[in-house]
């Protein structure tokens, strides 16, 4: 009985945390640009923070925390600036020194296997400030800020997330990839690639940022590394021994378990629109 009644309590938990966490996302990004800036900066801090709390569960691994939260912020911040016209684009060569600097500070920071800790401090960058730093080029894609591309990638994500966990549910019988996540199965991927890309003509008809084409591709790229994103994610755990990469969201882990799938496919989005 009480097995039940904590069950229900943490299941009442998820649901609020997620009506609250979507609300206070969906109206960042409608609201302005600053507003989207804020929520996004914060999302790159936290995550960088979970990421490198992870890798230092290994005791050999000390990543420099402060160096790599001042490098991924200023890239988040300098590709903002530099779309919102706020400084001009040669600004953005300072994170070239910058992250030399990373090198120099782990001289005097006597830790045991220097370059380990600066390889995981760069791929704290790389996995979490980069992605975040290119959603600008989404949101500034029509040259002013505009949430469509960004609500939209959001709600494709969601979408695949969702037709994934119930075509899974239901259908699910040949693992995806059982070693990294036993749960996944290709008829869950299939779902979900399903359900975005009837999601992604919907948002065609009333996202005119962005046309038809444009938004099923997106969707595709989205089922395809959104999942693989998941997986990356799951790795990363498996391989620290860890269940959740943070317990920030009460009943759906870190800020790395909620957008794995966006830091993953942001890149890849950004290169197909930016490119064709």
């Amino acid at each position: 009985m009480s097995k039940n009644i904590s069950s229900l309590s943490n299941f009442q938990q998820r649901v609020i945390v997620g009506i609250l966490g979507a609300a206070l996302f969906i109206g960042g990004i409608l609201y302005n640009q600053w507003t989207y800036f804020l929520l996004f900066l914060g999302l790159t801090l936290l995550g960088m923070l979970e990421f490198y709390r992870l890798v230092g569960y290994a005791k050999q691994i000390q990543p420099n925390k402060t160096a790599g939260l001042i490098a991924g912020g200023f890239i988040y911040i300098a590709v903002f600036g530099v779309e919102t016209e706020l400084f001009p684009a040669n600004y953005l060569y300072l994170a070239l020194p910058l992250l030399m600097l990373l090198f120099i500070w782990e001289l005097y920071r006597k830790h045991p296997q220097p370059f380990t800790n600066i390889a995981f401090t760069l791929l704290g960058v790389v996995y979490v400030a980069v992605p975040f730093g290119l959603l600008h080029l989404l949101g500034f894609l029509v040259g002013e800020y505009s949430w469509q591309p960004i609500l939209g990638l959001m709600l494709l994500i969601w979408t695949a997330d969702t037709g994934a966990y119930i075509a899974g549910k239901s259908f699910g019988k040949h693992k995806l990839l059982e070693r990294v996540s036993p749960g996944k199965t290709w008829e869950g991927w299939a779902g979900g690639t399903v359900l975005a890309v009837v999601v992604g003509y919907i948002l065609s008809l009333y996202f005119n940022d962005l046309v038809l084409y444009q938004w099923l591709i997106i969707a595709v790229l989205v089922a395809v590394f959104g999942v693989l994103g998941d997986l990356v994610e799951s790795l990363l755990k498996r391989s620290l021994g860890v269940k959740d990469s943070g317990t920030l969201l009460p009943g759906h882990g870190g800020i790395l378990d909620r957008f794995d799938s966006l830091i993953m496919a942001i890149p890849f989005i950004v290169a197909f629109l930016k490119i064709l």
